[in-house]
This record gives structure tokens, sequence and C-alpha cells, in this order.
């Protein structure tokens, strides 16, 4: 059985963390199978959305607790190596990313939701950070995502404590971008990417790329990075579409060019 499904439906690609038997406890095989899906999905001028969901019970549990208690710490080094090209490769992807939880999202599951530019949930779901109950710190960007989007007090509250958090404190919380019951979630996600990648996806691309790039640099630098990108997107396709579109009151047509 291979540790990761895919999937497209017209342009989205659909990556699916396929070991339900371990609740997607991640492998190198799934890690691998991950990184080559999203670099596939960059290069693809069809594909515009890719949404990462968890096959059973739960997105995903994080680490393998079971190979961790057999791994050498060269080789915890080398596979971390592998899921940080993971975490790196959504960040660097100009298209939307979106993850689709349910049940649990621990670990490392849950630092690479963060990573994606939106996270569904349902209901139901819960998140952990549950590093510090087998004595590692927190990998895969927790370190760098928890406090850019909670504030370091309430990232040192997670990580240390290990508890649970529920879904609709992390919705409260601006993470998660959607809440819906469990029953619902997949359509949500699916009609919401479908909805993104009939989109100006061109330009979802570069505020992304924009707004990642914020955390690090200066109001000035931002400022000439929009004046320098508004300047090409006035010479896409999609800018005439939307221009053309208003001015003959109709929805408009991108395309993503």
């Amino acid at each position: 059985m291979t540790h990761l499904l895919k999937e497209t439906v017209g342009p989205v690609m659909f990556l699916t963390l396929n070991r339900p038997e371990s609740l997607n406890a991640f492998s190198e095989e799934m890690v691998s199978l991950l990184k080559a899906g999203l670099h596939e999905a960059d290069a693809s001028s069809e594909i515009k959305v890719i949404v990462l969901k968890g096959a059973g019970r739960s997105f995903g549990a994080g680490g393998d607790i079971k190979s961790m208690a057999m791994a050498t710490p060269d080789h915890v080094y080398e596979h971390l190596g592998h899921f940080n090209e993971c975490i790196l490769a959504i960040k660097a992807i100009e298209k939307p990313v979106i993850a689709v939880v349910h049940g649990f999202a621990a670990g490392a599951a849950f630092n690479l939701a963060l990573a994606c530019d939106f996270i569904l949930a349902s209901e139901t779901s819960q998140f952990a950070l549950s590093f510090s109950q087998v004595g590692l710190i927190s990998d895969g960007g927790g370190t760098y995502f928890l406090p850019k989007l909670l504030g370091p007090h309430l990232a040192k509250q997670f990580l240390f404590s290990a508890e649970p958090i529920p879904a609709q404190r992390l919705y409260d919380a601006g993470v998660i971008s959607s809440l819906v019951p469990q029953e619902q979630l997949e359509e949500t996600a699916t009609a919401y990417a479908m909805k993104l990648a009939h989109g100006p996806t061109l330009a979802y691309g570069k505020m992304k790329k924009l707004i990642d790039a914020s955390y690090h640099t200066s109001l000035e630098d931002a400022l000439e990075q929009e004046r320098l990108t508004q300047k090409m997107m006035a010479m896409t396709s999609d800018h005439k579409e939307g221009i053309t579109a208003f001015a003959e009151k109709r929805k408009p047509a991108f395309v993503g060019k």
C-alpha cells in the first residue's frame, strides 16, 4: 500500500497521507512521496491549487514513535532534512496549499498544516504538539510558525504543555481559516479549492510570496516589492480580463496568466 495517495480533479491536486492504521504517522516513504507530489504540482501549469488531507480517522499523528525508538541521532537528522524539504516546498510554491484536518493533527503533522496557506478543519478535530512528552523539541517549523501566528507566550504554553488544543480555540485565534461539521468537511474543502483554482491564481501566488516574505523584510522593501510586482501584474491576461469583465458587468474568467 502506497503511503501517499495522489488524485487530480481538474485544476486541483489532492495529496492524501495514507497510513490510516498508524493515524498517518510519517514514514520515509510518505515524506519522499509528499515531496515528489508537491514538486509535481508546482511544475504543472494545469494544477492551480493543492489540497493536503489524511486517510482514515485523522489528518496525521506526526512522527512514528515505533520508528523513533530504533532511530539513531544521525538518522533523525537525515529524516528531518527530507521533511523540511516538504515544508520549504509548500512555502515556495506560488499556488494556494490547503490543509484539510479531521480527527487529530499532532506533532509534525500539525506543523505541516501550519506551513499551508489555509487550514480547514472539522469542528471535532484536535491539535497537539506532543514533542515534549517524549523529550523532544518541536520540529518541522513549529518554533517558527507558532510564535508568528500566536505570539511567543502562547506558543510556549502549547509546546511546553503538550495538551490537546480544540479546533475552536485555534479558529478563534485565526490559525484555522474555516471550521465546519465533520460531515461537510470534504465537500467544503473541495468547493473552496475549486473556487480558488478558478480565481486569479497568478495574483494569489505573488501575494503569498510577498506575505510570507513580510516576516523578515522592512516596510520599505515590502513597498518596493509590491511596486515591482504590480508593474508585472498590470501586464497579465488576468488583469486585462478583470478590467474588461468589470466594464461589461460580468464575472471575470481568469486563466492564471
